[in-house]
């Protein structure tokens, strides 16, 4: 097997290859710390959703019924402006904050569209991150309940014997990282030039210089296709012609405010006194009681694994996800931060692109992001759905 592709752990591009870590000189962020402060302008979930009802869209009423059971009765903009022009069958790149129902924007129409043909149907959503894939199937699964629309997720780090076995059905949604599906693709289980529609989520890292490569590969074994849809919180304005080239007369929807921070985060910096102890400043304010559902950000693993062990220790029950974890330790990471078995869920960017739990209390960034758009996608972690959320910025 193809290891750089199924860890998803993209190589140094300007290196070739591995990289010896000892003779890289540790980078810095440079961003202004005045960036990382901002009052929260609550806007509750009036201002998150619209007055538009799914009831009004003409969906299958079993779709429907679904969407009704998870709670959603009206749309949130993002929908509002996505969800009929993509029933049309329009290409889209739409940009909108996190939190903000990006995931149903495109999942509903995707799963009309499966319900017309299912059996000549497939779309492949394509993410950056094992997390996400697993976050969105579980979203599909959710509001495809009893449609007999069927789906996997193919991901590095799992058993790929796994996946020969779910590729024996036929699938109507295939989500998965770019390695493991090109993987798939190699050994001719993954027929990609059946695929109707291609979308790529969080596509501003999809097309970066970790990932670009793999994603014109999947998009040329794709060839001609019905429908691509690009979603993410951000755009990276040095993509547009790329974009340009994998879409065709799309529409653009780009919700205001869309690639700054969601307006229902209070954010804060704390500073590092000279010679004050910085994991006892840590400790001393997750302890606070209104701490009560925590992702701490750190920019290497090492890092993470350390923090994880020294929370434990002073009683701060914790747990951590990085890429050198095992896709069953990160999923059960991930399922003991929502059932609240710990506290504070320790992780580095992987997560900032794949964690939708929705009462995130806290986000606490202990090292500076190195790009504005790793702080956005990682304070946007907290404040979804409408609530009020805290960003807590560590600075030196």
């Amino acid at each position: 097997m193809n290891t750089s592709r199924t860890t998803n752990k993209p190589s140094n591009p300007s290196r070739g290859g591995n990289v010896d870590r000892r003779q890289v000189k540790k980078k810095e962020s440079t961003l202004d710390p005045k960036l990382f402060v901002k009052k929260a302008k609550p806007s509750g979930q009036a201002g998150f959703r619209t007055e538009k009802s799914f009831s009004d869209l003409g969906l299958n009423a079993r779709l429907l019924a679904n969407i009704q059971a998870k709670g959603y009765e009206t749309l949130t903009t993002i929908q509002e402006q996505s969800i009929l022009p993509l029933l049309d069958g329009r290409d889209m790149m739409a940009i909108s904050k996190t939190g903000s129902g990006k995931t149903a924007a495109f999942l509903i129409p995707i799963i009309e569209h499966a319900l017309k043909d299912p059996r000549n149907y497939t779309a492949l959503v394509v993410t950056p991150t094992r997390e996400l894939a697993l976050q969105i199937e579980e979203e599909f699964k959710s509001l495809a309940a009893g449609l007999h629309l069927y789906s996997a997720t193919f991901i590095g780090g799992t058993n790929i014997n796994s996946d020969y076995r779910q590729l024996e059905r036929k699938l109507q949604v295939v989500v998965g990282t770019p390695g493991r599906l090109l993987d798939l693709s190699d050994r001719k289980l993954l027929k990609l030039n059946q695929v109707n529609t291609l979308v790529l989520d969080e596509f501003d890292r999809m097309l970066d210089m970790g990932f670009v490569n793999d994603v014109k590969k999947l998009v040329n074994l794709i060839g001609k296709r019905d429908q691509t849809l690009l979603f993410s919180a951000t755009l990276e304005p040095a993509q547009k012609q790329l974009i340009s080239t994998l879409l065709h007369n799309p529409i653009e929807v780009i919700v205001e405010n869309a690639g700054g921070t969601n307006e229902n985060i209070e954010q804060q910096t704390i500073r590092v006194p000279e010679g004050a102890e910085k994991f006892d400043l840590l400790a001393g304010l997750v302890k606070s009681p209104e701490m009560e559902k925590v992702i701490l950000f750190t920019e290497t693993k090492r890092l993470a694994d350390r923090l994880a062990k020294k929370l434990n220790q002073v009683g701060i029950s914790a747990g951590q996800i990085h890429g050198d974890k095992s896709q069953n330790f990160r999923n059960k990471m991930i399922e003991d931060f929502k059932k609240g078995n710990i506290r504070v869920l320790v992780a580095t960017d992987v997560a900032a692109r794949g964690i939708d739990v929705a009462d995130v209390s806290h986000v606490i960034n202990y090292q500076l992001p190195m790009t504005m758009d790793a702080y956005i996608h990682r304070i946007g972690r907290t404040g979804r759905a409408g609530k009020v959320g805290h960003a807590i910025t560590f600075v030196n």
